[in-house]
């Protein structure tokens, strides 16, 4: 028996094992849900809605899969199902209804698989007309009423509203198609009565047409105040008033109901109490409003008023102040003055009159007339008239004494340019405005201005031309008839504007040579300080700026050059701001001495060996000429030529000695002079001893080969360093 239990087990675990082997391997796919209406997504009331949901699920096996259907309206989970079937889920609304209205989706969940639907939206249509039901109708005031709004067949959130006359008492929102409300009515008359619901589907509403209307007709109470006042006629200031505030048929119709009275005169509350209210006062014909008894009963409230009349018996008495302005310490007048009284009830003797504060300064002279000095400050002052137990105070009135202006003070703004505008202030350190202050020149009204504010100044635009002229200026204050002296006189420094200045150069022009040292000194007339600037053509900066408080400085420029030569000017200003301008100097900066020495000796050397080379030429030719003569009397008999010789050797020392001893100019602009060569000629041409026509032709020949011999380079000797008087060496 044990055997055979042992293999059963083995074979149904065996069973089961396979199946669920099996099971595991079973696949699915959820293809598709669709969610629908039917039979459409816009009904009206009390139509049979379907809603269907259809899942399309492809698996491997054959038995259903077991599946869990939601339901969802408008996010909320409205119906839930599981299905072993592949059949459609149905949600059937019966009847549907308004609060049936919204967006519907289906959500399908297969062993953790989930596909939710596209939502569809449903709307239904029409709502029950409600219903109204009071409990009385006709009551009295104050009397509660029962009334019960019916909304027939809905469901969901409602608001209920009801109405009297057309305008909302009440209104409630409940999960229920009814709504029972308790109220009163505060008015006497007839009212009507009506209700309204509305549907709350989030985020619409639906409302519903009217309910039936109930009219409902309230009566008035037999209650009512009384309001008694004496005297009610020809009431005066002080007299006394008797004021009663009661209720009338209290027994009949207050229904144990708690009764409250108030008594008020205008804005006050005079007293209040039960069925019962009485106050005395005296009649005070400021006192604006009407009497009135008020009686409240729940939320009913009646109230009768009286008017009273109270006369005047004086007017509130005005303040004035004589003068109308006052300066401090000064005499002063205060009158204080009913202008009304009820003659038929008091006389104007009866009417006293004093001055608050008592410490006031100002004493009686007459009823109503104060007098006295001014205060330093500023002070508050109030009259009160007093008869028959009635008491009337002024307007308080403010007396501000005025302060009287001080010795005023003369200054000027700025700094004062001669020959340019500049303003003068005048200004007192104390005084009330306005304040009027008067320029004086030499004792003569120059100006006058008034200064009305603190902001404001006393300001004078004048010219002076010396500075002496601003001691002649003085200024006048004045704020009432009392005089005041004026000011000092007034002291400032008049600035001088510069002249024009003048530009010196050292050493003296011409006299600027290279490696000197150059100072050019600028200089003018005006008040110091004074900015120097000096510059030279063509450059944009200046070359050197300082300021001094002397009126004339110096630049100096150390070891010349010829860089330095050009055009220089110089500018100067102070603080009248109006630069001006010096002549220009034109600097030409020379060579230095020892370079002029140098070139002289070097051209001194030059000329000499010039001069040199050139006697010595002229020394070779004529030592060929006297050659030549010689040769030309050669034919004759010895002692002949010895004769002709010596004599004609025996002259020529003398004409050339002339020529040498008496040098002519030499003109550079003419040509270069024949006088050696002319000399020559002449003795050749002219022999002592008669010559034939053959030595003329020779002495011919001779000129012309001394003459196409000359060497030009002597022709410049006379230009160089105007040495040109230098004689001749001799040989």
């Amino acid at each position: 028996m044990g055997l055979l239990l042992l293999l059963t087990t083995i074979l149904l675990s065996s069973y089961f094992h396979a199946g669920t082997v099996v099971d595991a391997q079973r696949l699915f796919t959820i293809r598709n849900i669709i969610l629908s209406i039917e039979p459409s997504t816009d009904v009206t009331r009390d139509a049979n809605v379907t809603v269907r949901c259809k899942a399309t699920v492809s698996s491997s096996g054959q038995e259903a899969l077991s599946r869990e259907y939601t339901i969802y309206k408008n996010s909320n989970k409205v119906y839930t199902k599981n299905s072993s079937t592949s059949e459609d889920l149905v949600y059937p609304l019966s009847g549907a209804r308004v609060s049936n209205s919204g967006k519907y989706k289906c959500k399908i969940n297969i062993e953790g698989k989930e596909m939710t639907s596209a939502a569809q939206k449903l709307t239904v249509t029409g709502l029950s007309k409600p219903g109204l039901h009071l409990n009385k109708e006709v009551v009295s005031e104050e009397e509660e009423v029962t009334a019960r709004c019916t909304a027939h067949g809905e469901t969901g959130s409602i608001f209920f509203y009801f109405y009297e006359d057309g305008k909302v008492i009440l209104e409630s929102l409940v999960n229920s198609n009814q709504l029972e409300a308790k109220f009163r009515f505060s008015s006497v008359g007839i009212h009507k009565i009506h209700c309204v619901y509305a549907v709350l589907i989030v985020p619409d509403s639906f409302k519903s047409e009217e309910s039936n209307t109930i009219t409902v007709s309230v009566k008035e109470l037999s209650i009512t105040p009384i309001l008694e006042i004496s005297p009610l006629s020809k009431i005066y200031e002080g007299d006394h008033l008797s004021i009663s505030c009661t209720v009338r048929n209290l027994l009949f119709s207050s229904e144990g109901r708690p009764i409250h009275l108030y008594l008020s005169h205008g804005t006050k509350l005079l007293s209040s109490g039960g069925t019962r209210v009485n106050h005395s006062m005296v009649a005070l014909a400021k006192d604006p409003g009407d009497f009135e008894c008020k009686l409240e009963m729940g939320n009913v409230a009646k109230v009768t008023t009286k008017m009273v009349s109270v006369t005047e018996l004086f007017s509130a008495p005005t303040l004035s102040m004589s003068p109308a302005e006052v300066f401090q310490r000064d005499y002063m007048t205060l009158t204080c003055q009913s202008e009304s009284y009820a003659s038929e009830r008091i006389k104007r003797e009866e009417l006293t009159y004093t001055l608050e504060p008592p410490d006031s300064p100002l004493t009686p002279k007459k009823p109503g007339v104060f007098s006295g000095s001014a205060l330093q400050f500023d002070f508050n002052y109030t009259c009160v008239a007093r008869a028959r137990g009635i008491t009337k105070p002024s307007e308080t009135l403010t007396v501000r004494p005025k302060v009287s202006v001080s010795i005023p003070k003369i200054s000027v703004v700025g700094k004062v340019v001669l020959g340019q505008p500049f303003n003068i202030r005048c200004h007192s350190d104390t005084g009330s405005f306005p304040i009027n202050y008067t320029l004086i020149r030499n004792y003569d009204n120059v100006a006058t201005t008034s200064v009305k504010l603190p902001s404001q100044e006393a300001l004078f635009s004048v010219t002076i031309s010396r500075p002496e002229e601003l001691s002649k200026y003085m200024c006048e204050a004045k704020n009432n008839r009392k005089e005041v002296p004026p000011s000092k006189r007034l002291n400032a420094t008049a600035i001088e504007p510069v002249t024009d200045p003048t530009l010196t150069v050292l050493p003296h022009l011409p006299e600027i040579s290279e490696g000197d040292s150059l100072y050019l000194i600028c200089g003018t007339k005006g008040t110091p300080p004074v900015t120097f600037k000096w510059y030279r053509d063509g450059d944009r900066q200046p070359l050197f700026t300082t300021t001094t408080d002397r009126n004339n400085t110096h630049y100096r420029v150390p070891k010349l050059s010829k860089e330095h030569s050009g055009t220089y000017y110089c500018e100067a200003d102070n603080y009248a701001k109006k630069a001006v301008r010096s002549e220009k100097v034109t600097i030409e900066v020379r060579m230095a001495m020892w370079k002029k020495a140098v070139i002289g000796g070097v051209s001194l050397l030059a000329v000499s060996v010039l001069v040199v080379a050139c006697v010595l030429y002229f020394k070779s030719k004529r030592v060929r000429v006297v050659r030549a003569a010689v040769s030309v009397w050669s034919e004759r008999p010895p002692e002949e030529a010895n004769d002709e010789e010596s004599s004609v050797v025996s002259s020529e020392p003398d004409v050339e000695y002339t020529e040498v001893v008496h040098p002519q100019p030499v003109d550079i602009a003419r040509a270069p002079t024949r006088k050696g060569t002319d000399t020559v000629y002449s003795e050749l041409k002219n022999p002592p001893h008669g010559a034939s026509d053959h030595h003329d032709y020779q002495g011919s020949v001779e000129y012309a080969e001394l003459n196409g011999e000359r060497p030009e380079v002597c022709h410049n000797l006379p230009e160089v360093n105007n040495y040109q008087d230098l004689p001749v060496p001799v040989d």
